[in-house]
């Protein structure tokens, strides 16, 4: 796969199918995930496939979902009523909060550092290598907000080693399609040299498919 194309169209996708995902693009997931950029070795990747595990992770979720709305002084199902992009992000992440158990595969990252700068880009390789593999991921982080103790509990992390939880990543082939996310344009988002500095271009479709960012046959 052409790397702008696995870049542009690597979304988040929360609603994946329960077939199972093979053990040897497991290996290439994760083998890609561990070259990385990172500044040390000090993480470990838990692969989470067993049924009984992920029954007794399912619960948990449900339970850090909610408490993020209700930290706002809301319910999820006020969200999910809103118009636009908003309601359709909290459909979508409540399907994910009631099938998370159904996730044929949950790829959960630890480091020893407390802002998980030593883990995400390794998170991150993991969801592009499964792009290429046409498996869907999405990173979330509710787990380790506000469930982080019953996970260590689950998994039988040690809590008195210094690791930190740093996001969990359910696997699935996906039911939505590929594409590439709408997002503001670079221009509105970037600036140069300061706060409100000239960026000095404007970027007002996305690059991919143009000349230049295509390779031959893709």
């Amino acid at each position: 796969m052409d790397l702008h194309e696995a870049l542009y169209t690597t979304r988040a996708m929360r609603r994946l199918k329960p077939d199972p995902i093979p053990r040897d693009a497991q290996e290439r997931i994760l083998d890609a995930a561990i070259r990385a950029p990172t500044i040390g070795e000090e993480w470990r990747f838990v692969l989470v496939d067993d049924a009984d595990v992920r029954a007794r992770l399912a619960p948990l979720y449900v339970q850090a979902w909610e408490e993020l709305f209700a930290g706002f002084g809301i319910t999820v199902e006020q969200v999910m009523q809103a118009d636009g992009a908003t309601g359709r992000a909290a459909r979508s992440g409540d399907h994910l909060a009631r099938h998370f158990g159904e996730a044929p595969l949950i790829l959960i990252g630890f480091g020893r550092n407390r802002d998980g700068s030593g883990v995400l880009p390794a998170l991150w390789s993991a969801m592009l290598a499964a792009r290429a593999e046409g498996i869907g991921s999405t990173l979330t982080g509710v787990l380790q907000t506000y469930r982080s103790a019953e996970v260590f509990d689950v998994l039988g992390v040690p809590t008195d080693e210094g690791w930190y939880m740093h996001g969990a990543v359910p696997m699935g082939y996906p039911l939505g399609r590929w594409g590439v996310a709408p997002r503001r344009p670079v221009h509105e988002v970037a600036r140069r040299n300061s706060w409100d500095g000239d960026l000095g271009f404007s970027v007002p479709d996305p690059l991919w498919g143009q000349s230049g960012l295509t390779s031959q046959g893709s």
